[in-house]
């Protein structure tokens, strides 16, 4: 199934071209990590669902756990620039039929949520990490 799942994610890559092969893996695991921290994990599939909006929360938690300081370096790497891009890959899993969505859920779910540059700002993080550490 893994083999299965790897050679889907490749065409889709190369079909698309915006984002590297990574971003859909990470993609995959920040939703595990949002569906862990939600306490979601023991539900039903179809009781796991997460808006666009949480996911995209649970990607900077996930994100700056990760790689730190170096998120911004990494997203820009993989062509991800903006929480429309994480939604893009979503759709784009969803279209290849590697993920589910629900009615409701929409590509505009992920516009404009945050700034990636306010957002992993190194700096104003990690000083909270430190305010929570205490």
């Amino acid at each position: 199934m893994e083999d299965e799942l790897l050679r889907d994610l490749e065409k889709l890559v190369k079909a698309d071209g915006r984002f590297k092969k990574e971003a859909y893996f990470f993609l995959y695991e920040a939703l595990q990590y949002t569906v862990d921290k939600m306490d979601k994990t023991h539900l039903p599939d179809d009781k796991r669902h997460i808006s666009g909006k949480e996911l995209l929360y649970g990607i900077s938690e996930y994100a700056m756990d990760q790689f730190g300081p170096l998120a911004l370096v990494v997203f820009d790497h993989w062509g991800v620039h903006q929480t429309r891009n994480f939604g893009e890959i979503v759709f784009n899993l969803v279209e290849a039929k590697l993920m589910s969505k629900t009615e409701n859920d929409c590509i505009d779910d992920f516009d404009n949520i945050y700034n990636f540059v306010d957002e992993f700002d190194w700096k104003k993080r990690k000083n909270k990490f430190r305010r929570l550490a205490k």
